[in-house]
């Protein structure tokens, strides 16, 4: 179960989300194309396996073949411009403006342990790779909240949406995640993602206010929620209202301090940017209400069967690539 629900989760990241930006770049030729349609079929293998395989040292083995060649993928030149859309255990991300996409994924050790893996591939002019490996430390730390990490202590994470922002000439991507946390519970995570002078990715920030909120922390440099197990939770950004919205949480019982008891009320909390942060809107002065049924998403990519839901991820597919043709590629930086 926990291998199905985690495969359901990325139908939604890969097909629904992993297009954004993509229309954008460069169109392939037949035989580039051909060429990377031919390694992706051997990625999907392997990529597969690492959710699904049944043994520990098959779904180990798995993930090293699968890191193994996507690297190789990504050095054939101009790699940046194929979406890898079949890789539908693979969350693939391209940023909105296209600068950078991002490859996240997890590795399920055993019952207890989970851990997320990625990679940020930047755009080059010369289509040459730049890629930034990410490694997850987060069983190592008490206190993921309150830090900036760099790609070699990353607070892991599968990525769903990235959300670009602006702030004095500086651009911030807030990058929204499902983690498998543990056997009980789930979590989903949002923080920013900067570069730094030298290109190099930086996540968190004092980005996330609570001033109003006399039990949190003032500022906190991520953001996350845990959950029940077998909770639904929504975790997302709202493009009308400009705000990412979640649900309120509340324990079953009567022991708050066990997180894999919480589950929603029906109530909703929401993070609104206003300069250069994120400010936490409390449920009661949060007023927006949502129908039976509905989800603050850009698209609702699955059925009420929980099938995926085809005609939606090809309105999205017609919607971005004409989206695109609107709207040149910026041009691309040189890399520090």
């Amino acid at each position: 179960m926990p291998a199905l629900r985690f495969c359901l989760v990325l139908i939604v990241i890969s097909l629904g989300f992993a297009l954004s930006g993509s229309a954008q770049r460069p169109t392939l030729t037949y035989a580039q194309k051909k060429e990377f349609r031919k390694r992706e079929d051997s990625l999907k293998v392997w990529a597969d396996s690492i959710v699904n395989g049944e043994t520990a040292s098959g779904r180990f083995r798995a993930d090293s073949q699968f890191i193994r060649l996507l690297v190789r993928a990504l050095k054939v030149p101009y790699s940046f411009n194929f979406p890898f859309d079949s890789l539908q255990t693979i969350s693939h991300l391209y940023s909105p403006d296209s600068s950078f996409r991002i490859f996240t994924w997890q590795y399920k050790k055993d019952n207890f342990l989970y851990l997320q893996e990625g990679c940020i591939q930047m755009r080059q002019a010369d289509g040459s790779l730049k890629l930034f490996p990410l490694f997850d430390v987060s069983m190592f730390t008490t206190k993921p909240l309150d830090s900036v990490r760099n790609r070699r202590n990353w607070i892991g994470a599968i990525y769903y949406k990235i959300i670009e922002k602006s702030w004095q000439g500086q651009k911030y991507y807030t990058m929204l995640g499902f983690d498998d946390f543990s056997e009980t519970s789930n979590k989903k995570w949002m923080e920013v993602l900067t570069f730094d002078a030298n290109g190099e990715p930086q996540f968190g920030g004092p980005f996330f206010s609570f001033k109003d909120d006399s039990v949190r922390k003032p500022v906190q440099y991520r953001f996350n929620i845990e959950y029940k197990k077998e909770a639904g939770t929504r975790f997302n950004y709202d493009p009308e209202m400009d705000m990412v919205v979640y649900d309120h949480l509340t324990p079953e019982g009567d022991q708050p301090q066990k997180k894999d008891t919480y589950i929603p009320d029906g109530d909703f909390e929401a993070f609104q940017w206003k300069n250069g942060q994120w400010l936490h809107v409390e449920k009661q002065l949060f007023t927006y209400k949502l129908k039976d049924g509905d989800f603050p998403m850009e698209q609702k990519m699955l059925d009420d069967m929980g099938n995926s839901n085809e005609a939606k991820l090809q309105e999205s597919t017609d919607k971005n690539i004409q989206n695109g043709k609107k709207k040149p590629a910026p041009p691309a930086k040189k890399p520090n």
